[in-house]
């Protein structure tokens, strides 16, 4: 492809890692928010009344479960950012090693996240033909990894997004708690999924360094 050539996903990958790692300990965070939640949960109750107030634990414990979901987001859309520039710059890299490798157009490193239906596979695809152009050439694929990632991802937003809404919605102490325990049960679905795209990222970014040393594969700029 005309214009395409290699550059060293390195730095980006390690700032990647270094989000997902903030994403876990945001994470880490909201589930000692929501266990406090699932301890308060017949005041938070009590206090959804017309005239009612929150107990002051029962206040913390709603307003430290609000700070940790800001802080999730702000770390998650920072984290999100960074990992599709850098899946940008190894899917441009993969077109080098094989430019015949790819079954989506290069700006579905960035729609596929977004359009809706079309982001529940697209992805994937994508980094699973990036993944297969980057190893050593005849090898056989592995796509274990990608596939796990990504059902752990697909788990982990979709089932937060509607405990979110099960939390805002609830009216009593069990349904407080119900979605406590499963806001917590979702965010460490969500730690495991960060821990494994850390290792998707690092091994992706070896793939490369090692394709590059292996050749043969002509390099304009690689730095």
């Amino acid at each position: 492809m005309s214009g395409t050539r290699l550059r060293s996903p390195l730095l980006l990958g390690r700032t990647a890692c270094a989000l997902l790692g903030l994403v876990a300990v945001t994470d880490l965070l909201a589930i000692g928010a929501g266990y406090g939640v699932y301890r308060t949960a017949d005041e938070l109750a009590a206090g959804t009344g017309v005239g009612a107030t929150l107990s002051p634990r029962a206040f913390r414990a709603d307003h430290l479960y609000s700070v940790a979901g800001v802080l999730q987001t702000v770390t998650w859309l920072a984290c999100g950012v960074v990992f599709v520039v850098w899946l940008h710059r190894v899917r441009v890299n993969a077109e080098v090693f094989r430019p015949d490798g790819h079954s989506k157009a290069r700006a579905w490193v960035f729609a596929g996240w977004v359009v809706p239906l079309a982001n529940f596979w697209f992805p994937r695809r994508v980094v699973l033909d990036v993944w297969d152009s980057s190893g050593p050439l005849g090898a056989p694929p592995r796509h274990g990894l990608v596939n796990l990632w990504w059902t752990l991802w697909l788990v982990s937003t979709g089932v937060g997004r509607l405990m979110a809404d099960l939390y805002a919605s609830a009216a009593t102490g069990q349904e407080f708690r119900d979605a406590a325990v499963q806001m917590m049960a979702a965010d460490a679905v969500d730690i495991a999924a960060a821990a494994l795209a850390i290792l998707l990222v690092v091994r992706l970014t070896r793939r490369q360094q090692e394709r590059v040393l292996a050749g043969p594969v002509f390099v304009t700029a690689l730095g």
